[in-house]
């Protein structure tokens, strides 16, 4: 009983605030990582089909200089996967795709920096919410207990103003969660995007250099 009552006294000295405080820098922690995340896919962005079409170009011409040339002044993931296949293509079709699945996993675990952070603040925003809204209840509560007038228990002011707070908690912990969700649920199909656009890349090399005698493009090389 002894340690309901200390739990009981540490809540009603903090309060919400804290809790509120908290999920306040968490938010304006969640935006950076979205503004940053926003604007390193922003500059990875390219045209799947120019891509693809300037390696086949490259590819039916034998030319691997041109088409590393190429894909190396490329900020994309999908480019870079490519740059690593070419890098391995005189050595042949296996050495190239392994090369490129290499690279893939790189500019993955690149892609999915700080996702995770909103990921976790996503799912537990809310509960932290529901935490500040279950202090302001206990402190509604523990004033409402202490509330009376002439004998008679009274709801005052204070009262009203711990439930608000209860429900404030709850609001800030929804608000806060919501966009980190919908923002991870959008990189995280940005991604896949990359990732099928790189597979699509990935098989085009590689169907080139199976059907190709290597030492052709030695030659060009």
């Amino acid at each position: 009983m002894k340690i309901v009552l200390v739990a009981k006294s540490m809540m009603l000295q903090a309060g919400s605030a804290p809790l509120l405080y908290l999920m306040i820098a968490l938010s304006v922690v969640s935006m950076a990582v979205m503004l940053e995340r926003a604007w390193l896919f922003g500059t990875m962005r390219e045209d799947l089909d120019a891509l693809l079409r300037d390696l086949g170009a490259y590819l039916s011409a034998g030319d691997l200089v041109g088409a590393r040339a190429r894909f190396a002044s490329s900020r994309s993931a999908e480019a870079a996967v490519v740059v690593a296949g070419l890098g391995q293509a005189l050595r042949g079709p296996e050495a190239a795709a392994e090369a490129m699945a290499g690279a893939m996993t790189r500019q993955r675990l690149r892609l999915e920096h700080r996702l995770s952070f909103l990921g976790t603040l996503g799912n537990n925003a809310p509960f932290i919410g529901l935490l500040g809204t279950v202090v302001g209840i206990v402190m509604a509560f523990d004033r409402l207990g202490e509330a009376r007038i002439d004998g008679q228990q009274a709801v005052p002011t204070e009262v009203m103003s711990s439930i608000a707070e209860a429900l404030v908690a709850t609001a800030i912990g929804l608000a806060v969660a919501i966009p980190a969700v919908a923002a991870f649920n959008h990189f995280q199909r940005r991604i896949k995007v990359i990732s099928a656009n790189a597979d699509a890349l990935t098989r085009l090399l590689l169907a080139h250099l199976r059907g190709t005698d290597t030492d052709a493009f030695q030659e060009s090389a």
